[in-house]
């Protein structure tokens, strides 16, 4: 009894092994999107006519395996009858397969077409890709409703969005696995992607193509919302910082700008107008810090200040010397930048 027990433990960590990578945060199994959904249907479809020929190959195999040969039979003779079936045989496989790859195409092909049907979008985000974060920039009819943020892409349920891909040092590649596929982001040449997201939900993608160093910490979240909560937030987002509301929120905004932060981050309404990192008005707000590498919060900002190397090793940010309370007094105002 007591040495079956470790067994039956072992079987059942054994069995829940492959639910491990299951995270419909980001699963191409969780689609949220017509797009997604044709991308989910050629797998499947592909997956099952795939596995029916690798089934009949494994069939076939055995079948041979098992054959036996007459002890007594001439290993020189030949059978014009067996030669003949073989031969027949050969050939309707080379038909079948000739078939299944035209077949095959044909799906790839439409699927093509649906996914790069074009349609008037109802938002446009122009989209770079940084060793190693997202930089965002709404656009719109009206340049006063056009802001730029990073690594959060917030879209309305319901409304196709445009993405506009571009690069500004390397090959990058674009993937959010419920909302889309795949698409590269090319230095000096700009490529699209077009999805419309059907559910509510917080969706996280991830750059798909080695970029460096730190490519495996190169996340993003599409944050879908109700029209009238992207509305909302929207609204926020292009007005510049709220205006200090204590004497602590003023002397961290007076920090920051006094230090070398405000050479590569910018703060719209105050004197920080860095463009070299991403734009930090509205930081308070997002999910995430350093392109969803850690959850946002006062202690994280924190510790990325201090040593953003420890946590992203590589990264473009220098290290800047500040004392305790200069890094205290900053990071409780850039939290409070919502």
């Amino acid at each position: 009894m007591s040495a079956s027990l470790p067994a039956r433990h072992g079987l059942a960590l054994v069995s829940i092994l492959p639910l491990t990578g299951c995270n419909l945060m980001q699963s191409p199994l969780n689609p949220v999107s017509p797009q997604a959904r044709d991308l989910l249907w050629l797998f499947w479809i592909f997956t099952g006519i795939l596995f029916a020929i690798w089934l009949a190959v494994m069939l076939a195999l055995l079948a041979s395996l098992r054959a036996r040969r007459a002890l007594d039979a001439d290993p020189l003779g030949v059978d014009l009858r067996r030669e003949n079936r073989t031969a027949a045989l050969v050939a309707g496989l080379a038909v079948a397969t000739g078939l299944v790859v035209l077949v095959l195409t044909g799906l790839s092909y439409a699927g093509q077409r649906r996914l790069s049907a074009s349609e008037a979008p109802g938002l446009t985000i122009r989209v770079l890709g940084h060793q190693w974060w997202w930089e965002l920039e709404y656009e719109g009819a009206d340049p006063s409703r056009s802001f730029t943020t990073a690594n959060e892409i917030h879209v309305p349920v319901g409304v196709p969005v445009l993405l506009k891909l571009e690069s500004t040092d390397v090959i990058h590649s674009f993937w959010v696995a419920s909302l889309m596929g795949k698409m590269d982001l090319i230095p000096g040449r700009s490529t699209t992607l077009r999805f419309t997201a059907d559910r509510a939900g917080t969706y996280r993608g991830q750059c798909a193509e080695f970029c460096g160093l730190q490519h495996a910490k190169m996340g993003m979240l599409v944050i879908a919302q109700e029209p009238e909560a992207f509305g909302r937030w929207r609204d926020a987002q292009v007005h510049p910082r709220i205006e200090p509301a204590s004497a602590a929120a003023s002397a961290g905004e007076a920090a920051f700008t006094a230090a070398p932060c405000s050479m590569c981050h910018q703060i719209r309404g105050t004197g920080a107008a860095g463009r070299i990192g991403p734009d930090l008005t509205h930081l308070g707000s997002r999910s995430t810090l350093g392109a969803a590498t850690l959850p946002m919060s006062r202690g994280n900002l924190a510790a990325w200040i201090v040593d953003p190397h420890g946590i992203k090793p590589g990264v473009n940010m220098p290290l800047v010397k500040l004392d305790p309370d200069q890094i205290n007094t900053i990071s409780a105002y850039l939290e409070g930048l919502k």
